[in-house]
């Protein structure tokens, strides 16, 4: 088993119709424009993984599999696949590889291997929303907390209306005014644009703003690949907001979903806790997720929470430094 190119891997991932869409060829070439390095192996039809490495001091790197396809392949020990993910880490002198298998927490059993650990570090939000748009419109709005559905209402009433956008110099500067009020961190405008040039051509990503009359309110970035459909990037300006502009555009941003065929429709993170702690402090908390939570539980979604990611250690004594400086960040 030898690196697949990118063409190699495209038409592997024909063969993976719902590959996740971290694991997206595309997503890999998006990443190498932003200092990250895509590898990607394949062993038969169904095993394969794009692995991406992060530029360290030292010629050292940090390995990445994001939502990988070899989520079954985890608790098995010593095989092929796997002694060439090693070799190609050890190649691209990884301290580590960091797994994050596109599983859920309860579907996902690791044997102990001695290269394997469970991280006390996520990369992604391991706790989401996921909407089911199976069904019809009207029963997708039926399952909608009230003051959702009223305030899809309210927007369509006060004349908000929602469309396709390729402004996205102006949803970058929206995206920074959204960062700024809610404290999270906002990529570069050429981040935005590539990702845009990269998925959009081939439908596997839209640009939806709300407006009123012609002003952009809010705008969000939408992607599908197979039955899933991901809510990524989503922000708004100031203006306007008791126009509710937000909650119409999330449900075009579902109705455009469901009219590509997708069944799952992914909120993209909320704070990670048990739902009963969601559900009793978010009137009153509004730091990190908490802030997002109040308005995407209203979409009528199941709480559902990703395996834990797992490292690969290459070398222990770097790998330990690591974890020491990543808990001397979340102390301070």
């Amino acid at each position: 088993m030898s690196e697949a190119s990118l063409a190699e891997w495209q038409s592997f991932l024909k063969k993976q119709p719902d590959a996740h869409l971290l694991q997206m060829g595309k997503w890999g070439e998006l990443k190498s424009a932003f200092g990250w390095k895509p590898v990607r192996l394949i062993l038969d039809d169904t095993t394969g993984a794009q692995i991406l490495f992060r530029r360290l001091p030292f010629g050292l790197t940090l390995g990445y599999l994001p939502k990988s396809l070899v989520s079954n392949e985890l608790q098995e020990t010593g095989n092929k696949f796997w002694n060439e993910v090693d070799a190609v880490c050890k190649k691209n002198k990884a301290i580590f590889l960091k797994i994050e298998p596109d599983s859920w927490e309860d579907s996902l059993l690791i044997t102990r291997h001695s290269l394997l650990v469970t991280s006390p570090h996520n990369i992604q939000p391991p706790r989401t929303v996921i909407v089911s748009i199976k069904k019809t419109e009207d029963e997708i709005l039926a399952r909608m907390k009230q003051k959702t559905r009223y305030n899809i209402r309210l927007a369509e009433k006060k004349g908000v209306t929602v469309r396709a956008w390729d402004d996205v110099e102006s949803f970058h500067a929206m995206m920074q005014v959204t960062g700024g009020r809610d404290s999270f961190g906002v990529h570069s405008l050429d981040y935005y644009r590539r990702a845009y040039e990269l998925f959009h051509p081939t439908g596997a990503c839209e640009l939806l703003v709300a407006e009123v009359e012609g002003r952009p309110l809010a705008a969000l970035m939408v992607f599908a690949n197979g039955r899933r459909a991901w809510y990524v990037y989503g922000a708004s300006n100031d203006e306007e907001r008791n126009r509710m502009p937000t909650y119409l555009l999330q449900w075009e941003a579902i109705r455009w979903a469901k009219a590509r065929g997708c069944e799952e429709y992914d909120l993209w993170g909320v704070p990670d806790e048990d739902e009963n702690v969601l559900e009793a402090d978010f009137e009153t908390r509004h730091d990190g997720l908490w802030g997002v939570y109040r308005f995407k539980r209203g979409f009528g979604g199941e709480i559902r929470r990703a395996a834990q990611a797992l490292d690969r250690v290459y070398n222990p004594l770097l790998y330990k430094l690591y974890l020491w400086r990543m808990a001397g960040r979340e102390g301070g």
